[in-house]
């Protein structure tokens, strides 16, 4: 069932709670995701623990389950020998997967995951209610997540603007045949890559939000974030712009300026803090993140605030219980 109001009429009210990783809940369910589709293997493979991963997260508080779809993409799955078809009816999945956990969740419940990935029934992480509004992002994810070798933490492919807006239409054109709440064009780390998503779903009819993935005060790409953020002045279409799968601290950073560059809501999602090794696949580091940041997140013009990368139900949980004013 879809939300009586829309994500922009929400975020207009106030701040909205997004979830948290999910490739680190599937990994906390028993899931290979070693594969070079990454969590994206799932959807073909085993959905059941996808939507068992989205109803933690719903069951922590969050209001916005982002889709599998990071990594996934029609040249991925053409590779582990699916046809275009079959590649279509996934990314479908992917939407269906996180509109069918409300089915799942019901008032009230605070059911939790258990160990093999089932959706259960008793004490959660989050210790409260499920939201009553479930919004939909479709998750598209930057040409870096293709290629699984860490370039979307670099940007400059070699790709013109026009080559990558024909790498993401196909995708682009698919989630939007089924029907998400928004486009969540995330994890961008090259302006030049956010002004091809921005040309391809102009006009698609869904909302999106944009956020990059920054170090310090600039794109991943090394472009000016200031620059970076005014490309989405004046288009109606994008309800937020922010950051995400970056540093707590450098979130920090972006949320005013992108609050002063463009004057629309700011979106921001930061990693636990921890630093992704992409030569020797692990994280090092770590984790910072705190949820008791929210309060200057969303003084600064934050209206999606949630996690990326290592955040997990608990710390969703936790910023859902700082937004709504309980004691965390």
């Amino acid at each position: 069932m879809r939300p009586a109001r829309t994500l922009a009429a929400a975020l207009a009210e106030g701040p909205v709670i997004l979830d948290g990783g999910l490739s680190n809940q599937l990994e906390s369910q028993g899931c290979d995701l070693s594969d070079e589709l990454w969590s994206a293997r799932l959807l073909a493979d085993d959905p059941r623990q996808i939507q068992a991963a989205h109803a933690a997260y719903a069951r922590a508080g969050a209001q916005v389950l982002t889709t599998a779809g990071y990594q996934a993409t029609f040249e991925g799955f053409a590779r582990r020998g699916l046809s275009h078809g079959e590649a279509a009816q996934l990314l479908a999945r992917s939407v269906e997967l996180a509109r069918g956990v409300e089915e799942l969740v019901g008032p009230g419940d605070s059911g939790g995951v258990g160990e093999s990935g089932g959706v259960g029934r008793g004490r959660g992480e989050g210790g409260g209610p499920p939201s009553p509004e479930l919004w939909v992002a479709a998750s598209v994810g930057p040409y870096g997540a293709f290629l699984a070798d860490g370039s979307e933490y670099r940007g400059r492919y070699g790709l013109s603007v026009r080559e990558l807006e024909r790498f993401h239409r196909p995708r682009i054109e698919t989630l939007v045949a089924a029907e998400p709440d928004v486009l969540a064009l995330e994890t961008v780390p090259d302006a030049d890559e956010a002004e091809a998503l921005l040309r391809v779903v102009e006009g698609c009819g869904v909302p999106v939000w944009l956020s990059y993935s920054i170090e310090g005060g600039r794109t991943r790409a090394g472009q000016d974030l200031a620059s970076a953020f005014a490309l989405v002045t004046g288009l109606d279409q994008v309800i937020a712009v922010g950051v995400n799968c970056c540093t707590p601290a450098d979130a920090d950073r972006a949320v005013p300026l992108a609050a002063s560059v463009t004057g629309k809501p700011v979106v921001v999602y930061p990693n636990s803090g921890e630093r992704w090794d992409a030569e020797g696949r692990r994280w090092a580091g770590g984790a910072t993140f705190d949820a008791g940041r929210v309060g200057e997140w969303v003084a600064a013009g934050a209206r999606l605030v949630g996690g990326c990368c290592r955040v997990g139900p608990a710390e969703i949980a936790q910023l859902a219980a700082r937004v709504r004013g309980r004691a965390a």
